[in-house]
């Protein structure tokens, strides 16, 4: 068997990796010639050391670079669905895109399987009659399904092995040969959905029911400061309750899902009142965490600030949707490009950012020496380790002040404020 994996992004290059790994021929397909490149030469874009490994140990083994779309058994597809916030809807241009590349391709008795993150109705509405154009009917012709990544960045390997499947076929044949595929690669369960735009409908569900469980948890932060509670101590004794089970607050939601996924279920009627409101809440932490420090320090004028953590969680390189780079985008100017100021921005301060993990060329990192000097606040944007063992003396002692806004919970506040600081928590 053969398999061409269209998209060699995060998910992608994952998938294909693992197909390789477990003694498949791929073949790997991107338009991006940087990414080919980099793929080429054994150096994946990606920052878990495990994760980089493998790749480089599938691309030694099964796994074929290729600048054109190749005839396979089995084409799965793994291309971006960025939001289009102007028209506020998906953009499903690559996911077409692929489909007609498979379709040039396609033969009797292949398998198409679709892996990106989509509207309800996509695989049957968008990418079926596409393949149908070449003159091969599907589900006589050839299978077609929907079958969602589930892996967390950070645990990649991990959840590759382990994470469930859902697939949802255009017809039994399609499921057959879709559950064939997956369940050699993974320990979890294959649970077979009515039809794919129910598995679609259950991928979103997912992330959207974590993005509303993630505002409600900053919902009770605010709530809190307002009553002078400490919100972690009273989540903790709330879930001491069999059946209450509340997330830790935080600066928001980043990442490639969770802020963009729960609009991909909008279809026009207002029944997403609910996502929409928690959308809301998990976007304005950030400029509320910057007016706490500015309430902290009296004021922002002629204050630096440094920033710690601009990726959009602890222990990854994507800094997409980030709350801690909204964070510093708010303080100041953290790009070699033209910054647009966001609600008016905090004009009258400045910033440095630092992050260990990041990798965005467009950023104007520093070492966390060059950030906290003659700083006179900072920010933790993302829980790295490497910032949960950071000396509170030695950083103090390179400040111009000691206020910390922790948000994402990654230093001993009392730790810290045994050296002198100020230190600001939700």
């Amino acid at each position: 068997m053969t398999v061409c994996v269209h998209g060699l992004g995060y998910i992608g290059l994952a998938t294909a990796a693992h197909f390789a790994n477990n003694g498949t021929e791929v073949i790997g397909f991107d338009v991006d010639e940087d990414v080919l490149e980099r793929l080429s030469e054994g150096e994946p874009a990606v920052s878990e050391p495990d994760f980089e490994t493998y790749v480089q140990d599938a691309l030694e083994g099964n796994l074929a670079l290729s600048r054109q779309p190749q005839p396979a058994d089995v084409h799965l597809i793994c291309v971006p669905t960025p939001y289009d916030e102007m028209n506020g809807e998906a953009d499903l241009s690559y996911v077409k895109d692929a489909g007609r590349n498979v379709a040039g391709v396609l033969r009797p008795g292949d398998t198409v399987v679709l892996e990106s993150t989509v509207p309800p109705g996509t695989t049957t509405g968008v990418l079926a009659p596409i393949l149908s154009r070449g003159g091969l009917d599907v589900g006589d012709d050839v299978e077609l399904g929907y079958t969602p990544e589930t892996v967390m960045p950070g645990n990649t390997l991990s959840e590759l092995r382990t994470n469930d499947r859902i697939v949802g076929g255009v017809d039994e044949a399609s499921v057959s040969a879709i559950e064939t595929l997956y369940e050699p690669l993974t320990s979890g369960e294959i649970h077979v959905a009515a039809d794919p735009t129910t598995a679609e409908f259950v991928k979103l569900a997912q992330n959207a029911k974590r993005n509303v469980s993630i505002a409600y948890a900053n919902t009770l932060a605010l709530l809190a400061e307002n009553y002078g509670v400490d919100v972690r101590s009273a989540i903790d004794l709330a879930t001491n309750h069999p059946r209450v089970d509340i997330l830790d607050p935080g600066p928001g939601v980043g990442g490639h899902c969770l802020p963009v996924d729960p609009h991909f279920l909008s279809d026009g009627t207002g029944a997403t009142e609910l996502l929409d409101v928690a959308s809301q809440v998990n976007d304005r932490m950030p400029e509320h965490l910057v007016r706490m420090l500015e309430d902290a320090i009296s004021t922002l004028h002629g204050k630096t600030v440094a920033v710690l953590g601009i990726t959009y969680k602890g222990n990854v390189s994507d800094t997409r949707n980030s709350p801690g780079l909204k964070i510093a985008n708010l303080l100041g100017d953290v790009t070699t490009e033209e910054r647009t100021a966001m609600d008016g921005g905090w004009g009258e301060s400045s910033v440095t950012i630092h992050d260990p993990r990041a990798t965005d060329s467009r950023l104007q990192l520093v070492s966390l020496e060059a950030a906290v000097d003659g700083a006179h606040a900072v920010i933790f944007g993302a829980a790295h380790d490497e910032f949960a063992d950071l000396d509170p003396e030695a950083i103090g002692s390179k400040m111009s002040g000691q206020t910390v806004v922790d948000p994402v919970d990654v230093i001993d506040a009392k730790r810290w404020a045994d050296y002198g600081f100020d230190v600001q928590t939700i």
